[in-house]
């Protein structure tokens, strides 16, 4: 039974092992507090795959968390704040990277896919109304032709 009440002991206290403690911020207003959230939800983490910094764990994303708190307090812009990190880390930790040459192809990609679905569609629907007008009927000679095969009247199996 000792051992019964140690194994759930050991069960029930193994999630607090691996309990993690979250920075916690002082905001002046809840303004702040929900523009620091919006800002960190997104920017992404150079380290990690395709995850905000709010989520992620790394150590990078708390110096990043960090920064945009400290510039917060510091009376820094959401533009100012985004640019410094993009200085530092690269356009890699926006999520919506802005459009430039760099990113021009990246923005462009989707209207490129879809007018290439549009040229494909109309290919395939061009040829399909070009092979049904060069389909023609039968003459004379192979309709009767093809009576006597259906009919079983064919001569030509006999030679």
């Amino acid at each position: 039974m000792f051992r019964f009440a140690l194994a759930i002991l050991f069960v029930l206290t193994a999630g607090l092992a691996q309990a993690d403690v979250a920075a916690v911020y002082d905001f002046d207003t809840r303004e702040q507090e929900v523009r620091y959230q919006n800002l960190i939800a997104e920017l992404r983490c150079p380290k990690c795959q395709n995850q905000n910094i709010a989520d992620s764990n790394a150590p990078i994303s708390q110096d990043m968390r960090n920064e945009v708190y400290r510039m917060m307090q510091a009376g820094a812009s959401n533009e100012e704040i985004v640019d410094a990190l993009v200085a530092r880390f690269g356009e890699f930790v926006r999520y919506k990277p802005e459009l430039d040459s760099r990113t021009f192809l990246l923005w462009a990609t989707p209207a490129i896919a879809v007018f290439g679905g549009l040229l494909v569609v109309a290919g395939v629907v061009i040829r399909a109304r070009r092979m049904e007008r060069q389909t023609t009927s039968l003459s004379a000679q192979e309709r009767a032709r093809a009576e006597q095969i259906l009919a079983g009247q064919d001569d030509s199996r006999e030679r």
